[in-house]
């Protein structure tokens, strides 16, 4: 994008939209990842339309983006095939009072592709199917504790894991106590939990892999220190699933979990998420044993059938098309652009491109290398000038190259202002306050 017309880009629209936003809804956002304070002033508020992975915002501002609805559109914004398949199915009707023989087929479908689904139950998003696979294990054990891994940042909006969180406000003591941390690659925090609390751990519950990749061993090791000490091994694949491999990342990775959960990615951003697993754990939710009946998953709306449709179309088109490989060729060549424009403007240390090349993420540094939610604010707004919305940086099958190497020079653009801010200080050059976390106790 041209720097004169970065230089008029305006946000009236939207910040009429924000005003309006923040006395209906709290926050202003339905998600909070999406929220104001995780985005500089100088910012678009509104998203209006999408085109593969291009948006444009309420006041008309077009931009290249790599956060793809929270990481859920991998194949694109408004993705012709997909939404035709919803369509096709919508006009057949969307939820009946018996189920629907689509149902049935999506769950075939996903099995096909994931070794460990011996049996498959819907929902709509992924906090559903993360509390469900909790609940069965709880059921299963007859325990109630929780094991989560530490530096996972987010697992479900439910009270179970937001008690361990800074905003726990709201949910009781002794909830908050029943769910303990441990550490990624590090197997003795694990067996120090087990120690600590004999025969109470329910369920670990952890991500294959984020921005670290698991020492050889580790996965394997824990779940089967998991299953030495009782418990069950639940892999939370909301991220990883249709990004790391058509499997999943227990296949890349070569484990096998008890349950697991995927979501995200399976729909090109329609609402669908599944819990999978040994047949054993999820019958417990089922009609066929004599043992108390766990209230497992019962959504009016988890077996939509669009969204199914959706799904079933979205895993034919990575299956058929290897996906999956574009993902990694587009997010080599960004990371390995990004990683010269960082050298270039001497940022080693200050600016850094993390994680796989299908999700890759960025890590924002000040003067003393420390993380820094204000440069973090300055990158985003430099970019946000040049016409990018990044607050990650994954990409989708829509991302052409001449996309990319759009994306590589405006970063690049970007980095100099970075530089600068560096040697001169931030506050010259960012427009109001910083972005925060979202898991903090005050506002």
């Amino acid at each position: 994008m041209p720097e004169s017309i970065c230089q008029t880009m305006k946000f009236e629209g939207s910040k009429l939209c924000q005003e309006k936003a923040h006395r209906l809804i709290p926050g202003g956002a339905h998600v909070y990842a999406k929220g104001d304070d995780q985005y500089p002033v100088l910012a678009p508020g509104f998203i209006e339309r999408g085109s593969g992975c291009h948006v444009w915002d309420v006041d008309g501002n077009e931009f290249i983006e790599y956060g793809m609805g929270l990481r859920a559109v991998s194949l694109g914004h408004g993705y012709r095939p997909v939404v035709e398949a919803a369509y096709r199915q919508m006009q057949l009707g969307t939820n009946f009072v018996r189920p629907s023989r689509i149902e049935l087929e999506c769950a075939e479908m996903l099995a096909s592709l994931i070794r460990s689904a011996e049996m498959v139950k819907f929902g709509k998003n992924g906090s559903d199917v993360t509390t469900a696979a909790v609940k069965l294990a709880r059921a299963a054990t007859g325990r109630d504790m929780v094991a989560v891994c530490a530096e996972h940042p987010f697992f479900a909006v439910d009270d179970w894991f937001i008690g361990s969180t800074a905003m726990h406000a709201g949910i009781p003591k002794a909830v908050q106590d029943l769910t303990v941390k441990f550490h990624y690659n590090d197997l003795t925090s694990v067996e120090n939990l087990f120690a600590q609390w004999p025969d109470r751990i329910a369920c670990v519950i952890m991500e294959a892999e984020t921005t670290v990749q698991p020492e050889p061993g580790f996965l394997s090791g824990l779940q089967e220190l998991a299953h030495r000490n009782g418990a069950i091994f639940v892999l939370d694949e909301m991220i990883t699933g249709f990004r790391w491999d058509l499997g999943g990342a227990q296949r890349y990775h070569g484990i096998r979990p008890d349950l697991s959960t995927f979501g995200k990615a399976m729909a090109n951003g329609f609402s669908v998420s599944a819990l999978v697993g040994r047949r054993d754990l999820m019958e417990l939710g089922g009609l066929s044993h004599g043992k108390s009946r766990v209230f497992l998953l019962s959504t009016t709306h988890g077996a939509e059938t669009h969204a199914l449709a959706a799904a079933m179309e979205t895993m034919r088109i990575y299956r058929d098309e290897n996906v999956i490989e574009y993902l990694y060729r587009q997010g080599t060549r960004l990371r390995e652009g990004i990683n010269s424009a960082i050298a270039r403007h001497g940022l080693e240390g200050y600016f850094a491109v993390l994680g796989k090349e299908p999700n890759l993420v960025y890590a924002t540094r000040d003067d003393k290398k420390q993380a820094s939610q204000a440069f973090r604010a300055l990158f985003l707004q430099e970019t946000i000038k040049q016409g990018l919305l990044m607050p990650s940086l994954v990409v989708s099958y829509s991302h052409t190259d001449a996309d990319v190497e759009r994306t590589i020079h405006g970063i690049d653009q970007a980095l100099h202002i970075y530089r600068r801010a560096l040697e001169d200080g931030v506050e010259k050059y960012l427009v109001g306050r910083p972005v925060k976390p979202v898991f903090r106790e005050f506002n």
